[in-house]
């Protein structure tokens, strides 16, 4: 499917930014993956499960406005003169507790993680695929620390979320006493 160039555009980010947390994970043991450099810190595992968790949440987010907006008769069309989307907001001070809907679970197989990961990612491309045929800006949900987003916006926030994430599993992989297999 053709995409509006807006969402060709997200798509290359989201897929860019993908494929560098695959990247730094890719031949990791076991033993690293569950590796946490203090109680506090996530795994690279934890991290990967996190990251699959939230896009998840995304894609069902995207089936539940697109469905309610089609439901109410307010789902519009991609609009032809929609050339770039609103920029996110910046990201609060401090750290975020992530919501209970996208906290990680630990010991998972990393095998299982990575196949997790990338069959999310094939079921995102339908979603980015949507949000090429409806207009995006009156599909709203808020988020806990950015509040109202729209569902361009929430995608936007998927790369971005991936990007914060890539720095900490680098960060988890260069923590003294990272295993060396």
């Amino acid at each position: 499917m053709s995409l509006p160039k807006p969402v060709e555009t997200l798509w290359n980010e989201l897929q860019a930014v993908r494929a560098e947390v695959l990247r730094e994970v890719q031949g990791l043991s076991q033993r690293q993956t569950d590796w946490k450099p203090s109680p506090e810190v996530w795994s690279v595992g934890e991290i990967i499960d996190h990251l699959t968790l939230a896009e998840i949440a995304t894609g069902k987010l995207t089936t539940k406005l697109t469905r309610e907006a089609a439901a109410g008769g307010t789902l519009a069309p991609w609009p032809a003169n929609l050339t770039t989307f609103a920029p996110l907001p910046p990201d609060p001070p401090g750290p975020a507790d992530a919501p209970p809907v996208v906290r990680p679970s630990s010991g998972k197989a990393i095998g299982e993680l990575i196949a997790t990961m990338r069959a999310t990612r094939e079921r995102s491309r339908q979603s980015v695929e949507k949000l090429g045929t409806v207009d995006p800006r009156a599909l709203r949900f808020n988020h806990f620390r950015l509040g109202d987003l729209d569902l361009a916006q929430w995608w936007q926030l998927q790369t971005r979320h991936d990007g914060i994430h890539l720095a900490q599993i680098r960060d988890v992989k260069r923590a003294r006493g990272f295993p060396k297999a």
